[in-house]
């Protein structure tokens, strides 16, 4: 199963800080959430130890919404939380 982005995706991952890698291991590996309008969502944390727009965090929550393209997923956009 790949993972594939749309070009959405990808600007909310920039504008948001959640890397390609993350995105992709929330899909495979993360908790399958609820999600509307036919979508998948998937959320996964990851230590994170550093800062995000000027205060310290020491977790990333990466949250995923999906669709199924044939086996893989395409990826419609990505939620960050940081905490």
């Amino acid at each position: 199963m790949a993972v594939q982005f749309h070009p959405h995706a990808r600007e909310r991952m920039e504008e948001r800080g959640a890397s390609e890698a993350e995105v992709e291991a929330a899909v495979q590996t993360g908790e399958r959430i609820p999600a509307r309008f036919g979508r998948t969502g998937f959320r996964r944390n990851f230590p994170f130890g550093g800062e995000w727009r000027g205060s310290s965090y020491a977790t990333k929550q990466v949250e995923a919404y999906a669709v199924p393209e044939g086996d893989d997923w395409l990826v419609i956009t990505v939620l960050t939380r940081y905490f």
